[in-house]
């Protein structure tokens, strides 16, 4: 049976290993998860562009993680995803 996640952005489900995971840790540090096993909170997101943009535009991760995410990090994730396609 396939794990189904829910993108954050569009909000639709899809298999977890066509999302990546964004985890936040005990320490408070928000970075991308490439094995989908690290400890803490974890949000999914769809890897294209459409999904990214929203995600950084209306600063999904700030609600997600009940937290305040600065835009360098929005802007490492983005890149990380974008440059891994």
């Amino acid at each position: 049976m396939e794990s189904l996640r829910m993108c954050i952005a569009c909000r639709e489900m899809k298999d977890k290993r066509q999302l990546v995971r964004i985890v936040k840790n005990k320490d408070n540090e928000i970075f991308i998860d490439s094995t989908g096993k690290k400890n803490g909170r974890g949000a999914y997101i769809c890897k294209n562009e459409t999904c990214i943009s929203k995600m950084q535009k209306q600063k999904l991760l700030n609600k997600t993680f009940k937290t305040n995410v600065s835009d360098e990090i929005y802007s490492q994730i983005k890149e990380q995803i974008l440059d891994a396609k």
